[in-house]
């Protein structure tokens, strides 16, 4: 993964990141955000995945439900938030659409992939900070406002 900042002010900064083929996309965006102290940014990609693992939430279960994606996919939507987690660690939301070869499309949270291509990532870090708490309701790691 190779990166630059595109944009630095009054604490706002962009950066892109670019993804190459083999690498493995949450544990990129997990060093970055480590590597820069991230606490609370966005983010948006384009590209194309060689394989997926996709997850959908089951609110019965409380459980995420593995997606297996064993193909190339175009990554048609990526879209995310990275806060600061209970852990004190920066924690990487991730939701993303990736379309067929014969045009259908999966959809989901965003578990691992690795990319073929690329994949080209938009990312804003905020000068303010959010952080994640643990929701008993859920059992899930919410950004909380207070």
């Amino acid at each position: 993964m190779k990166s630059k900042i595109l944009h630095d002010a009054a604490g706002q900064m962009t950066y892109v990141l670019i993804l190459e083929s083999g690498d493995e996309v949450m544990s990129c965006l997990q060093g970055f955000a480590e590597k820069q102290g991230l606490s609370a940014a966005s983010f948006k990609a384009i590209g194309a995945f060689e394989s997926a693992t996709l997850a959908f939430f089951d609110w019965a279960s409380k459980a995420y439900l593995p997606i297996q994606v064993a193909e190339q996919t175009e990554v048609a939507s990526f879209t995310g938030d990275i806060a600061q987690g209970p852990d004190g660690k920066p924690a990487i939301h991730v939701h993303v659409v990736l379309g067929r070869r014969d045009g259908s499309a999966l959809a989901g949270h965003l578990k691992d992939a690795t990319v073929r291509p690329t994949l080209e990532v938009i990312l804003i870090e905020s000068p303010r900070h959010l952080c994640k708490h643990h929701d008993a309701e859920t059992g899930l790691a919410l950004i909380s406002l207070d």
